[in-house]
């Protein structure tokens, strides 16, 4: 499996039919898709692996899977993906974990580490992250990346109207 990334304490992959367990855990859990307003549905979860598979192929990024560096243990997903926003396309930096790992600064480290990739790798001006009104606890991770609210809008998801607000951080010299 393709290593992107490596940070201070993880290192972020590519994902694989192996990871199908793990992303489960995060997918199927209500508690962490909140912001989805659904626990995913098993068909879902392959859909959702599937599509990272495709971004690999078309983009050469998309969510990755994070790793602990000292027992490989799978900790979630963080990665880039371009994003549909009012009609534009926009590169996100997303970022969904196993609930056991929330608050332990694994979403600002890697957030902070495909910001970077982006700039420096990819060689982007701009990222962005979509973040749900009412999803605090990834706000914050957006603020510690250096993101600030360009706008607020209404993203239709799941047959429901979600008010989302778009942070972003722009590449300085």
């Amino acid at each position: 499996m393709k290593r992107i990334l490596e940070t201070e304490r993880t290192y972020l992959r590519e994902l694989a039919w192996e990871d199908y367990d793990d992303l489960c855990e995060i997918l199927q859990d209500e508690k962490t898709m909140y912001a989805y307003e659904h626990a995913f549905s098993d068909e879902e979860v392959r859909n959702w692996l599937n599509n990272q598979f495709r971004r690999y192929k078309n983009f050469g990024f998309g969510l990755w899977a994070v790793v602990d560096r000292n027992t490989n243990c799978f900790i979630g997903q963080i990665g880039l993906t371009m994003q549909n926003v009012e009609n534009k396309q926009e590169l996100e930096i997303g970022y969904l974990l196993k609930r056991k790992f929330w608050h332990k600064g694994y979403a600002t480290e890697g957030a902070i580490a495909c910001k970077e990739y982006a700039f420096n790798v990819l060689n982007k001006k701009r990222v962005v992250s979509i973040i749900r009104d009412n999803n605090y606890a990834s706000q914050h991770v957006a603020e510690r990346v250096g993101m600030k609210i360009e706008k607020q809008f209404t993203k239709h998801y799941y047959n429901m109207d979600m008010i989302h607000y778009l942070y972003v951080i722009n590449k300085t010299k």
